[in-house]
């Protein structure tokens, strides 16, 4: 983890960048197409979307402009997107990855995730994703915000094991035995609303260790991220904190530290529950 490009490799060899720009909750528009063209400009390579986001299309122009203003190519960048809930199963799946190609103006996706472990449809969801990528049409496949016991439903079918489980993850929800899990399958864990949707920024414990090491808590939280081995994609549309986010490879959290804010877990969440809800 030596800078913004580098990269976890996945268990089918496909490598991964540790950091990322996530889009939730950004609409479309020339704010999130500036973000994304500015992050991709000042180095980040990762960039996450949802088709629930309703900002594929913004989030394809961003791209396409910061392409041009980075002077780097397609394969350069890790894209990353999810099929929403009313489109699991085989032939609406299939169709639902096309869809979001299409407003993203891609040929093909880095990632393709199952947002939500919705009961009786994603495992065949899961299925399409397997269909595509053994088509060569998706570099790779993984799930969104599910348990171990989800993936040990899946597996029971699959053929391919998830690549990348993204889920809700920060200090006071340090889903440590999800991350143990993960780790035994191979499984990549990665990091969404790490920063906690900003509830974490005035914790004076946090605002201790920053003062330690000339930081700020921001970049402490994504850099513990990073010593946990997750991969982290957290929001901005602001360039100043989408380059101050980044400016995490220049130091690195002492164990004393990196137990202190782990810590901090209770389990608590500010998205829904996995295991219960209903949409």
């Amino acid at each position: 983890m030596k800078n913004l490009q580098s990269t976890t490799t996945l268990h089918n060899g496909i490598k991964m960048p540790w950091f990322g720009l996530g889009v939730f909750k950004v609409e479309e528009g020339a704010e999130l197409e500036n973000a994304v063209a500015s992050a991709i400009r000042n180095g980040y390579r990762s960039i996450d979307t949802a088709a629930i986001y309703g900002n594929e299309a913004g989030v394809g122009r961003g791209i396409e402009q910061g392409l041009r203003l980075a002077g780097i190519e397609r394969s350069e960048l890790f894209i990353t997107s999810k099929v929403w809930n009313a489109d699991l199963g085989y032939d609406a799946t299939l169709a639902a990855y096309e869809t979001s190609l299409s407003k993203l103006g891609l040929e093909y996706l880095d990632l393709y995730l199952i947002h939500w472990p919705v009961e009786g449809k994603f495992v065949e969801a899961w299925r399409a994703l397997e269909h595509l990528y053994e088509l060569g049409r998706v570099k790779a496949i993984g799930v969104s915000n599910f348990q171990p016991h989800h993936i040990d439903t899946l597996m029971m079918d699959a053929k391919i094991k998830p690549m990348v489980n993204q889920v809700e993850y920060h200090p006071r929800l340090a889903q440590l035995e999800l991350r143990n899990y993960c780790k035994q399958q191979g499984i990549q864990l990665e990091a969404w609303s790490p920063l906690m949707q900003g509830q974490l920024l005035d914790n004076p414990l946090l605002r201790q260790v920053a003062a330690r090491y000339d930081k700020s808590v921001a970049q402490i939280i994504l850099r513990w991220d990073l010593q946990t081995g997750v991969v982290t994609i957290p929001k901005s549309t602001n360039e100043e904190r989408i380059i101050a986010n980044a400016a995490i490879f220049d130091f690195e959290l002492s164990e004393a530290d990196m137990e202190l804010i782990a810590g901090m877990n209770e389990n608590v969440r500010v998205g829904p529950d996995p295991d219960h809800f209903d949409f």
